[in-house]
């Protein structure tokens, strides 16, 4: 099958396989960096909630104890 004549290649070939392959590295590079974007947003948002609400200290009592016995 090698030692036969081989086929011949389009004009051309080599430029439209780099094109395609640069636009598909951009096309990858863009979105790693959008991904990273939202994961940063993502976890400021995260932070800033936290911060606010503070979710780690327990909530005031809403009853106060009968102040019998005094």
């Amino acid at each position: 099958m090698l030692a036969g004549p081989h086929p011949p290649v389009p004009a051309g070939l080599a430029p439209r396989a780099a094109r395609r392959g640069a636009r598909l590295l951009r096309l990858r590079r863009g979105a790693r960096r959008t991904a990273w974007w939202l994961a940063g947003t993502v976890l400021a948002a995260f932070l800033v909630w936290a911060g606010v609400e503070q979710p780690w200290i327990a909530p005031p009592s809403e009853v106060t104890p009968p102040l019998e016995g005094w």
